[in-house]
């Protein structure tokens, strides 16, 4: 009995023991967030400021990628009650997966359109829809954390990347992806705006230097990130992979604090891209990214996380030679994002999404996407079902939905175009088909093996050839079809850039096809449409001549084909615009002098010599005539433009703008009203005109109208000025236009600034590496 008694006294002494240690060990969601820091060990700090993915690590003792597929996660210290975040690409939908091991299921996800496509169309409840939609199946997956929107500037023609991006107009990019961001962060999910900044080519993109003056940085490849940042708050940022005047932007600390989060207000996290900010082995001899520079910039996770950093990581933490209060201000800034997260709230994914109804949101926003160009003698709507269609075009029988690299999706399926006439009840010319499928077929199975012997989802996608048909099968088909369809495919990704001939100018063997087929179908008197399934820019001026209708219609999603018998049939009319210029011709870019850097064959630096003249800023200031301007989409209706009105003839803190659009045509449409300001350009150079506000109307029976309104701040009237440091408002009288397009304005006003207004002061930043000498109208 005496020992009975010892033995319950000593299990409930371990027992108290016990749960005062337990006691003792804060947990992250119950104690302070600075006392969760406090208790971690050198190591477990070091782990948290990395990714898993090289460290083997777990999420909460069970494999990490519950979601195959995605792309990384952060740590989890289970005693501390930290949980890991997971997270996942992309842009166009999330990436993961479809198939698991052990597993019949499959799970895919839905492929939207490509970053072009959504931002064509200036919609931004449409695509806080769409950003619902993705973040539905990014909650519905188990995933925590989308790394997208991509929002860099479309500097070049020639990106790989642009497919992915919006705009070469940052307002544009800006408000797009704010939109976005709202949409996806609505599900309880977060988002990671990327790439912080100015990751505006891929060639040699892990260590490209590129000299970028201050005005040029603040106006141009920092207002959209500025824009989002302000209105949405994503989650976290995550930062790019090159050089700005000769330092990483994940080591700089005025990019990556003093301008996000102490101008901005950034509340989240920084993550690096993949393996960014490494320096060069040969040149320096270290193996990995400089951690305390980038630990001190505020740069508070370094992705994937590798072995040589977690070791650099501990002993800069054990000998103090990353200061204390930057340590934990990281993990602090880490945790807050955790606290949010739908895993730490333990919520319970169904690995079920809603892909039926996603896949019509895609559909719809494929469709207000595409930019009519070109519709000579009312060519389109086209709607004889009666006769057949000759389609040509290897694309036409291969849609492309999206772009290669992390803006991949994994879908279930793709609807080519030949399937989306189909189901729209138009019928294909057979013989065509016949010839067209397995030649494709065959060319499509080559392209695939290619690209998995040289590096999988990072390879550069290569233009297929065209089928070759003889004079006499064209002949044929124009005496058997009604119209003939030539859809014109390009594609891009991460990891390598677009290529000048045969990518942004028609190949020869496309250019062949086009003649042909052009000749022999105008000969009978039949119409010639062509189809742009492109996720940028390629010349158009050679070659548009000869066709009846030209119909960009960009990646679009798993849906491409039957949006693009939406829009072809007149079910939809066309509402989309250019939110890029199309040159009419490459060198007309002014970019191209200094693309993409040098040396040519291998360039290590690039200098933006053009400074804040991008796109369409350059084109309309120094009067170079575009194939399509900014702003540029034809409609299947027309719309009128009356009553402009100006809130107020000084500048005040804020001024409204409104204007009236009227349906003059037959057909129900929207449109898209672009407002620029013209700025009086004495105490600093300025663009002739510069995008601000825009708004998209609902649909408008014809005759109906609807008044829209446009809301300005002081700082839309004003200039950096690198002197001060200053955002500046200079005196003078300001033009404030609005119409259809950057080369259409309808109506015009004025406002007055009496006196120069100092809108904001900033911090010195961008210190020049080299001389820049940078073009002037």
């Amino acid at each position: 009995m005496k020992h009975k008694s010892v033995k319950i006294l000593f299990i409930a002494f371990a027992l108290w023991n016990a749960n005062t240690y337990a006691q003792k060990t804060p947990q992250l969601g119950k104690d302070p967030i600075q006392k969760v820091i406090d208790a971690m060990t050198p190591e477990e700090k070091a782990h948290l400021l990395l990714g898993t993915e090289m460290l083997g690590a777990t999420i909460d003792g069970k494999p990490r990628m519950h979601a195959p597929g995605a792309a990384g996660a952060t740590y989890a210290i289970p005693r501390l009650g930290i949980t890991a975040l997971l997270l996942a690409d992309g842009p166009a939908g999330l990436r993961i997966e479809p198939k698991r091991e052990n597993d019949p299921n499959t799970y895919y996800a839905t492929a939207f359109p490509v970053g072009t496509a959504l931002a064509s169309t200036w919609n931004t409840t449409l695509l806080e829809e769409v950003g619902k939609a993705i973040g539905s199946e990014v909650r519905d997956y188990g995933v925590d954390v989308l790394l997208a929107p991509a929002i860099n500037i479309h500097r070049n023609p020639l990106c790989g990347r642009n497919f992915e991006y919006y705009s070469e107009d940052p307002v544009v990019a800006g408000e797009i992806a704010a939109a976005y961001i709202k949409g996806v962060q609505s599900q309880g999910v977060g988002t990671s705006i990327k790439h912080f900044a100015a990751n505006n080519q891929e060639t040699n993109r892990l260590s490209i230097n590129e000299h970028i003056s201050e005005r040029a940085m603040r106006e141009i490849y920092l207002r959209g990130f500025e824009i989002a940042v302000r209105k949405s708050q994503p989650w976290t940022v995550m930062s790019s992979y090159n050089k700005i005047n000769g330092i990483y932007t994940s080591e700089r600390k005025d990019l990556l604090w003093d301008i996000l989060r102490q101008e901005w207000g950034f509340k989240g996290f920084v993550m690096s891209d993949w393996f960014g900010g490494y320096h060069d082995f040969a040149a320096t001899g270290s193996k990995t990214s400089d951690v305390i520079a980038q630990m001190n910039a505020g740069n508070d996770v370094l992705m994937p996380g590798t072995k040589f950093q977690y070791d650099a990581l501990v002993d800069a933490i054990k000998k103090g030679t990353l200061p204390k209060n930057v340590v934990d201000r990281n993990i602090n800034s880490i945790l807050q994002v955790v606290l949010k997260s739908p895993a730490f709230k333990k919520q319970k994914f169904s690995n079920k999404p809603d892909l039926v109804s996603n896949a019509l949101i895609a559909r719809n926003a494929a469709a207000e996407g595409m930019v009519l160009l070109k519709n000579e003698s009312n060519t389109l709507p086209y709607n004889n079902k009666a006769q057949n269609i000759a389609l040509f075009g290897i694309t036409s029988y291969n849609f492309i939905a999206g772009g290669t690299g992390s803006g991949d999706v994994n879908e279930a399926y793709t609807i080519s175009l030949l399937d989306g006439l189909s189901n729209a009840g138009f019928k294909a010319d057979q013989g065509l088909k016949s010839l067209y499928v397995p030649f494709v077929a065959n060319e499509a199975d080559k392209e695939r093996k290619r690209r998995e012997d040289n590096g999988g989802i990072l390879a550069t996608p290569k233009k297929m050839p065209e089928l070759l048909l003889q004079d006499d099968q064209i002949a044929k088909a124009a005496d058997q079809n009604a119209v003939a369809i030539i859809t014109v495919g390009r594609n891009s990704g991460e990891n390598g850039d677009r290529q000048l001939a045969a990518d942004f100018y028609l190949a020869n063997d496309e250019i062949t096809l086009l003649n042909k087929v052009s000749k022999h179908f105008h000969q009978k008197g039949k119409k010639v449409i062509v189809i742009l399934n492109l996720g940028g820019v390629i010349e158009t001026n050679s070659w548009k001549d000869k066709t009846d209708a030209i119909l960009l219609a960009w990646q679009p999603g798993q849906e491409s084909g039957n949006a693009v018998a939406d829009v072809l049939s007149g079910r939809v009319n066309p509402s989309g615009k250019l939110t890029m210029t199309f040159p009419v011709d490459f060198n007309n870019n002014p970019s191209a002098a200094n693309w993409p850097g040098t040396p040519a064959t291998n360039p290590e630096e690039v200098s933006y010599e053009e400074g804040i003249y991008v796109g369409y800023r350059y084109f309309t200031t120094f009067g170079i005539k575009p194939s399509y301007e900014f702003g540029f989409g034809k409609s299947y209706s027309s719309f009128a433009y009356t009553g402009l009105k100006i809130s107020a003839k000084e500048l005040q803190d804020e001024v409204t703008v409104t204007a009236t659009i009227k349906n003059s045509g037959q057909v129900a449409g929207k449109e898209v009203a672009e407002l620029y300001i013209s700025a009086p350009g004495i105490s600093q150079d300025k663009p002739v005109k510069e995008l601000k506000a825009f708004a998209k109307t609902s649909s408008l029976a014809p005759g109906a109208s609807e008044t829209v309104t446009f809301k300005l701040s002081k700082r839309d009237f004003a200039s950096f000025n690198s002197i001060t440091n200053t955002w500046t408002v200079e005196p003078g009288t300001y033009r404030i236009a609005v119409g259809s397009s950057s080369a259409d304005l309808k109506l015009e006003g004025t406002i007055n600034v009496a006196q120069e207004k100092a809108v904001e002061k900033v911090g010195d930043a961008f210190a020049q590496d080299s001389t820049l000498t940078e073009i002037k109208p």
